[in-house]
C-alpha cells in the first residue's frame, strides 16, 4: 500500500488562479469565491496532486502524510 496524503488549501493565501484545478482537475475545484478546495482531503499520493501543489504560485496547497502529519510539500526551509 502506498502513501496517503492529507491535502489542505490555505484559503487565506489562495489567490484563485485556478492552476491547481487545471493541473489536477480530479483533485481540486474552485468554489464560487474562486477559492481552491481539495476534492478529497485525503488521497493516495499522486503525481498530479504534487504537480498542482508545486505549481501553486503562493504555496497555498499543503500535502502531509496521513497519520504522521509529516509535510511532503512545501519543503521546509532550513
Amino acid at each position: 500500500m502506498g502513501d496517503r496524503w492529507q491535502v489542505t488549501v490555505d484559503r487565506g493565501v489562495c489567490i484563485g488562479s485556478g492552476m491547481c484545478a487545471a493541473t489536477a482537475p480530479d483533485h481540486f475545484r474552485l468554489d464560487s469565491a474562486r477559492q481552491s478546495h481539495p476534492v478529497n482531503p485525503e488521497t493516495d499520493a499522486a503525481e498530479p496532486v504534487l504537480a498542482a501543489a508545486e505549481g501553486c504560485q503562493v504555496e497555498a496547497i499543503v500535502l502531509a502524510l496521513t497519520g504522521s502529519g509529516e509535510v511532503v510539500f512545501p519543503p521546509r526551509e532550513e
